[in-house]
């Protein structure tokens, strides 16, 4: 099973099934202003949607800061990506993704994303 640490990076960076074995039976996704997702298999079809969505586009990770607890209760990742599809539209999205643990197992994800203005000032 992945290190607390490990499982926020796989996660943050959407290498999903690289966190799902740390997944709690129960565990709780909150995706600010977009809803909650509650249970292992519900949050597994939702990263698997994400995961068919962004097949044909590439991510940039331009930004990638994750703190994690020595005790391995809880970890925080802050990034700043850049997606690029196929029609090559791009869009720049920041996030903060704030994991819980007990004894190992992934029990909380509170996910904050906002699109990133790219006209600039």
């Amino acid at each position: 099973m992945p290190t607390p640490r490990e499982t926020a990076e796989a996660f943050s960076r959407h290498r999903f099934r690289d966190a799902y074995a740390a997944l709690a039976p129960d565990v709780r996704w909150t995706r600010v202003g977009e809803g909650v997702v509650i249970g292992r298999q519900e949050v597994v079809d939702a990263c698997e949607s994400t995961l068919g969505a962004l097949t044909s586009t590439t991510t940039r990770f331009t930004r990638f800061v994750l703190v994690a607890d020595a005790g391995g209760a809880a970890a925080a990742v802050d990034v700043v990506a850049r997606y690029v599809d196929a029609d090559g539209a791009t869009s720049e999205v920041s996030s903060c993704d704030i994991y819980e643990f007990s004894d190992g197992l992934l029990t909380t994800i509170t996910s904050y994303a906002v699109e990133l203005d790219q006209t600039g000032p």
